[in-house]
């Protein structure tokens, strides 16, 4: 599915976030979505990105247009700056809609936890939450008061229900968080990688089972000091492909021909996991649990690499 799309409109949340209100190039409908829902555009020389959309209750946007909120990473891959530069009239393709973080169907409690602009699923979430009369806490944290993007709207539209958190005056204390938390909680968490890997711990300590627990990553995979160049053979052909520094074993085997199923391509939503039949994976996906991760039998592609020279994997 692909379709045209026009930005209707950009205002800054922060010096770093931007947001957008998107529509039909042709003023025609847009896909239907549920909270938490995500698009893929496609940006040309940047590739494609994901964004969650934004919904408010009585949310003010125009007609059948979506909201979405981008941070520029001044040390990424050039999607964030992209779309920083671009105007109202500008074009955007869009490559795909889905959802992968979506509202569990159960009755108890839900506790939202966001970090720095993973908030933006989570309004959605919150929306839907708070039209079914559904009970939900929602716990905001960034590094400081001057980097929050939406925290008046939030307390306006949610009240109570909503707790800011910022590291330099009052940090989010994980530990009181699940204190005597409900059992039938489910937990939505997103943000970056360590903290979705310290929610997640401290709720499975609190007695929530990762059944309760969901996640969604708000980071692209980065390089890390290190990392070198290794071999991964494709177990039904048996082709070798090198994986150097810098590039995923997805975008590697892609080139050379290889079909394969994935979505986010940042270690979340376990569509490309592989059965590892030979070699020693370096996970670095929040998919997988701590002892999975240990029996080194799976791995998510899109993210993570080799310690042993060398991979074969059920492809």
């Amino acid at each position: 599915m692909t379709q045209d799309l026009v930005i209707e409109g950009i205002r800054d949340k922060t010096d770093r976030i931007r947001e957008f209100i998107l529509r039909a190039a042709d003023g025609g409908a847009l896909p239907g979505h549920s909270a938490g829902a995500h698009i893929k555009l496609d940006l040309g020389g940047p590739g494609t990105r994901s964004y969650s959309l934004i919904d408010w209750p009585d949310d003010p946007r125009p007609a059948q247009s979506w909201r979405m909120a981008v941070q520029r990473e001044d040390d990424g891959q050039g999607g964030s700056a992209h779309m920083h530069g671009l105007v109202a009239g500008d074009r955007l393709t869009l490559d795909s809609a889905g959802n992968d973080f979506p509202l569990a169907d159960h009755d108890g409690p839900a506790l939202l936890l966001a970090g720095g602009i993973g908030i933006t699923p989570l309004i959605s979430m919150a929306t839907a939450l708070s039209a079914a009369q559904r009970p939900f806490a929602l716990h905001y944290t960034t590094r400081s008061r001057g980097v929050m993007a939406y925290e008046e709207a939030l307390a306006e539209a949610f009240g109570a229900a909503v707790t800011f958190h910022h590291d330099d005056m009052v940090p989010l204390n994980l530990d009181t968080l699940f204190d005597g938390i409900d059992p039938a909680t489910h937990l939505y968490v997103c943000g970056p990688k360590g903290m979705i890997e310290a929610a997640r711990a401290a709720a499975n300590g609190a007695g929530l089972p990762d059944a309760q627990i969901h996640f969604e990553l708000f980071t692209t995979p980065q390089a890390e000091e290190g990392d070198t160049a290794f071999e991964v053979e494709v177990a039904s052909t048996g082709e070798v492909f090198t994986i150097p520094p810098g590039r995923t074993i997805i975008e590697v085997l892609e080139e050379g021909g290889v079909d394969l199923i994935y979505d986010c391509q940042r270690g979340d939503c376990g569509i490309c996991q592989t059965e590892v039949l030979d070699g020693i994976p370096d996970h670095r996906d929040v998919v997988l649990s701590d002892a999975e991760k240990a029996e080194g039998k799976l791995m998510q592609i899109c993210v993570s690499r080799a310690k042993s020279a060398k991979l074969v994997l059920d492809l």
